[in-house]
């Protein structure tokens, strides 16, 4: 099984520990984005997966690349070119006090790449899977168009296309990205979401639910998710469905409507430690079981237990092997020490 991914790699800065960002002296530095997040998911569970972008051909660039390498994920149709590697900047909450990213990664090297730059049929080569999301649309006219031209490559050569739609506010406004994200659906077979990205970039919303209070109605999302697939003729739905009690824990679970049923994982209760990057572990263990024949419940199931597993683990990338999520998807949950 060989997966492609397409979207930005970023620089991730953060205080130590806890810290707020006025407190702070120094930032550790780690990389991290979306789509990068699912191609080391995927290389830890022993896939081919293979990540596109555009980086500067710099020093920070080249780290950036080698973060990649680290994890085995194949870095040969990677654009070289730009002036700068976006940053995003991460201050952790804790408790009652809520995490804080802040931005900063207007023009770089993958938001100015032109739609011409990359080769999707050499990057298609021998693949099965395209996954991308909506950050990678949202940075700018251009990477929206480079990712249709994706999206339609894919679709040629038969392979499979997910999206997590992943909204965020601060990159482009509601209406903007319900009209671009229409366009790129048509062309998507699994739309991944989580408990508000439906009703942001679509309007669909889920009944009985209020997320900032960390109530979540499954039969709501029951609803979104048969909503969604009738508007887009997707084959499978799967959303998140995270239950904050606070900052430090919280419920995660998630559902799965196979084009007939909509099934519900087991739940877990998660003592977090760094959950950025949860819902992109939850997607690339999503693609690896329904790619690699397992049944929509079990495939639901690892998704659940990679992501959660994710939330213990500091930085954007899930270092979780496939024996780690199926001992806990098959319920060892007690944390004992493995000897």
């Amino acid at each position: 099984m060989k997966v492609v991914t397409f979207g930005e790699l970023m620089l991730r800065l953060e205080p130590a520990g806890y810290t707020r960002f006025r407190q702070a002296e120094s930032f550790g530095a780690t990389y991290g984005g979306g789509e990068a997040n699912v191609a080391v998911s995927l290389a830890n569970f022993g896939v081919d997966a293979s990540f596109v972008t555009k980086l500067p051909n710099n020093e920070l660039g080249l780290a950036a690349r080698d973060s990649l390498r680290r994890w085995g994920v194949d870095v040969s149709n990677i654009v070289w070119g730009g002036n700068r590697l976006g940053i995003y900047f991460l201050e952790k909450g804790a408790s009652q006090r809520a995490s804080k990213v802040l931005y900063d990664r207007a023009g770089s090297a993958i938001a100015t790449a032109k739609p011409e730059e990359f080769d999707w049929k050499k990057a298609f080569d021998g693949a099965d899977w395209f996954h991308f999301t909506g950050i990678t649309p949202a940075l700018s006219a251009d990477a929206a168009e480079a990712c249709l031209q994706a999206c339609r490559a894919a679709k040629e050569l038969g392979l499979t296309v997910s999206c997590d739609l992943n909204y965020r506010k601060n990159l482009w406004s509601r209406e903007e990205a319900g009209r671009i994200m229409t366009g790129l659906m048509e062309y998507v077979d699994i739309c991944i979401a989580n408990e508000e990205d439906a009703a942001d970039v679509f309007g669909i919303r889920a009944e009985n639910t209020d997320v900032s209070a960390g109530q979540v109605s499954e039969a709501g999302y029951e609803q979104v998710a048969r909503q969604l697939a009738e508007r887009f003729g997707f084959k499978m739905v799967a959303i998140t469905l995270r239950g904050s009690i606070s900052a430090s824990d919280n419920i995660w679970r998630a559902m799965l409507f196979d084009g007939q049923n909509c099934l519900l994982s087991r739940q877990y209760q998660v003592h977090i430690v760094d959950r950025v990057g949860g819902g992109d572990s939850f997607g690339a263990g999503l693609i690896y079981g329904l790619g690699t024949g397992r049944t929509p419940q079990a495939a639901l199931e690892f998704a659940v237990a990679a992501s959660c597993l994710k939330h213990t683990i500091e930085g954007d990338y899930n270092c979780v092997s496939v024996e780690e999520a199926d001992r806990l998807a098959g319920g060892d949950a007690s944390g004992r020490v493995q000897r």
